[in-house]
């Protein structure tokens, strides 16, 4: 199959789902925004859980390529600063060009909730996140066990919800309407420095 086709017909399906939900996401609809004859993304997609996989394949490469771009070569930023940089890069892809593929993939785990198939492809994507975070904090310098992982990841997770939505008043309270003040903040408050850690 054509593979040029295959990605654009991805990253159609990405933008239907996360325009129409779920019960928008159709074959016909994917092909009308990637511009397809009818029957298209059948042919490429035969069936609707494929479609879902299609999308959920395709968020993960968007979100690793991105991440990659934002850490640079290597394993990732070589110090605090550098990691808040690559945090707040990541929030604010969030709330900006990466929209519809952040969204895309909370419709996927709204759809997760009622499709055991797709809650057991989403699990290693999501569990892969606490790795990688803790990965990143290994190479920024910083103190990177499990915990100090697991806040970092949960706390980001929770913001993004924030930023999907983006009521100002909630992003004012979350301390979320300065991205980069909040990526600093979380790194303190989860790997503090000497000053802060006490006896």
């Amino acid at each position: 199959m054509n593979q040029d086709r295959r990605d654009r017909l991805r990253d159609a399906a990405v933008a239907v789902l996360s325009e129409a939900g779920g019960r928008g996401l159709t074959h016909r609809a994917v092909d009308a925004a990637a511009g397809v004859p009818l029957g298209t993304a059948k042919n490429y997609f035969p069936t609707r859980e494929e479609l879902l996989r299609a999308v959920a394949e395709r968020c993960l490469e968007q979100y690793r390529e991105l991440a990659a771009r934002l850490a640079g070569a290597g394993p990732g930023p070589g110090d605090r600063a550098g990691l808040a940089a690559l945090l707040a890069g990541l929030l604010r892809d969030t709330a900006g060009a990466g929209r519809p593929r952040v969204v895309a993939y909370m419709e996927l785990q709204a759809e997760a909730t009622r499709r055991p198939w797709l809650a057991a492809l989403l699990d290693p994507i999501a569990a892969a996140d606490f790795a990688a975070f803790g990965q990143l904090l290994a190479a920024a310098g910083l103190p990177a066990g499990p915990e100090r992982a697991r806040a970092l990841t949960l706390a980001l997770h929770g913001a993004v919800l924030h930023l999907l939505t983006g009521a100002p008043a909630t992003l004012a309270a979350a301390g979320l309407d300065d991205l980069d003040a909040f990526a600093r903040g979380l790194l303190d408050r989860v790997c503090p420095g000497p000053k802060e850690e006490g006896p």
